[in-house]
């Protein structure tokens, strides 16, 4: 069977991390003037050295990053290319709310537009099929089971911190009727 080399998909991954990184910062000076605040800044923290940790572990555990072009590597990447024009659908969503940290303007109306009609957490459904669908493609198992793990835990805590602080703050509660 012929093999190809993915390395390319780690330029890709970085290359769009630090797109959500600029937009995220841009976003953030946008809300600032309304008077945005951040909640729980260390739960960012959290997630940046996870998400540095699981790109360096898929790195080397994939390495030398050929694979057989078969039904698993198409498929994963399709995969792979939906959730990317999954995680774009929600940054386009919230625009300019949508943020990588949890930033809050206190009396903001929360908005209930694009995916977040149906979920309230698409973003994080895109992380958590991201942390499942990578380590397939790169056949990296170890990395699939222990970042995926680390990643539903601290994602956990995440919606958590970040559902509490917009209970608080905006018409959360109301515009999503939770308890």
């Amino acid at each position: 069977m012929t093999t190809v080399s993915f390395s390319w998909i780690f330029v890709v991954v970085l290359l769009q991390r630090l797109f959500e990184m600029q937009v995220s910062r841009r976003n953030r000076n946008a809300l600032t003037p309304l008077g945005a605040k951040e909640f729980h800044p260390e739960s960012f923290r959290n997630i940046a050295v996870l998400h540095g940790a699981y790109l360096l572990s898929l790195f080397v555990e994939s390495y030398p990053w050929r694979l057989p072009l078969d039904a698993r590597t198409i498929l994963c990447l399709v995969a792979v290319a939906c959730l990317g024009g999954m995680r774009l659908w929600c940054m386009a969503s919230l625009t300019p709310y949508w943020n990588v940290r949890i930033i809050v303007v206190p009396g903001g109306q929360v908005k209930r537009s694009g995916p977040y009609r149906f979920l309230r957490h698409p973003n994080y459904l895109v992380v958590v099929l991201e942390f499942l669908f990578l380590p397939l493609l790169m056949r990296a198992p170890v990395t699939l089971v222990v970042f995926s793990l680390a990643n539903l835990a601290l994602l956990r805590q995440r919606i958590r911190l970040e559902e509490k602080a917009l209970r608080e703050l905006t018409d959360y509660e109301k515009v999503f009727s939770v308890r």
